[in-house]
């Protein structure tokens, strides 16, 4: 590093945070960008949905993105994990895993979200190959596929209605009881939506691509694909460091201009955003680098 004091330093350095840093960048602000390498999406083998990289590998998008932000001599990049970054007497301090300490005026969060993955032998494998959280990044890929649903209860109901328009040969699989209502038993059964109960052993895969589903009673039902809504977490504590607000569903609350109620912290991306995608993360951090700017102009002028 050339100096450990930032105009912005930017915690998250994938689709979201690397849009903020051209957007500062090109605004003439020193930069940090700090980045574990680590993306949510690193073993989804394409990315679909935005314009002019559909189809690509995510690895792909985000390495020519660095590559284009890097040519800004203003910003700065640290490949290492943020442990805490806390308010200081003027701006932000944030520390890193391998001991480094760096202030800044403004800080934008764009650390994406941890998946918490079920205890299910060959999820995590299938994780983002064949087992898919969105219809819109990826059910064009497997449209009109053998498909399940792993859920329950309304969510359950509500995303079986939506799946059932990109294929008709699909069923639900509850992992237990399920917490169905009977009218809702009854619009899938008109649709033709299979529901089964029986708990889930595992799911059998090669290389991550989805062969059967095996139940505990040894049963078993072939599918192509599966779609599954998991918890997350946040990647920083930033409600106990920084008193950052969160929503009632664990993302980062923030206003239309991906302002959170702290004063000088924005967020982007998939951290304060129920619309996961590339292109959602890369538009967020593209507003958010315009309004950090424009607010260090106002209290510069």
């Amino acid at each position: 590093m050339e100096n450990d004091n930032f105009d912005v330093i930017i915690i998250g350095g994938s689709y979201a945070g690397l849009s903020a840093g051209m957007a500062l960048g090109r605004s003439l602000r020193n930069v940090l960008i700090i980045d574990s390498g680590r993306p949510c999406n690193e073993q989804t083998p394409h990315s679909h949905n935005f314009l002019t990289q559909d189809g690509k590998t995510p690895h792909e998008i985000s390495k020519e993105a660095r590559r284009q932000v890097e040519k800004y001599n203003s910003v700065q990049f640290d490949d290492d994990i943020v442990v805490s970054a806390k308010k200081a007497t003027k701006g932000f301090e944030v520390k890193t895993l391998s001991g480094k300490r760096f202030k800044s005026k403004k800080l934008v969060i764009a650390t994406g979200i941890r998946d918490i993955k079920p205890d299910i032998p060959g999820f995590n494998e299938c994780w983002g190959i064949s087992v898919l959280h969105c219809p819109y990044c990826h059910g064009f890929e497997v449209k009109n596929e053998t498909t399940g649903i792993i859920a329950n209860g309304d969510f359950a109901f509500e995303f079986s209605k939506m799946i059932i328009h990109w294929t008709k040969d699909l069923s639900l699989f509850t992992n237990g009881k399920s917490e169905l209502t009977e009218d809702q038993i009854r619009q899938l059964t008109r649709k033709n939506i299979q529901i089964n109960e029986n708990k889930i052993d595992q799911l059998e895969h090669t290389n991550g691509k989805i062969k059967n589903i095996l139940f505990k009673d040894g049963s078993k039902h072939p599918l192509k694909a599966i779609y599954a809504k998991v918890p997350f977490e946040q990647n920083l504590n930033v409600s106990d460091d920084l008193g950052v607000e969160l929503t009632e569903f664990g993302h980062i609350k923030t206003d239309p201009f991906y302002k959170t109620n702290v004063f000088g912290v924005y967020a982007c991306g998939d951290n304060s955003s129920m619309m996961r995608s590339v292109a959602n993360a890369v538009g967020s951090g593209n507003t958010v680098g315009a309004m950090v700017n424009k607010e260090l102009i106002e209290e510069e002028f």
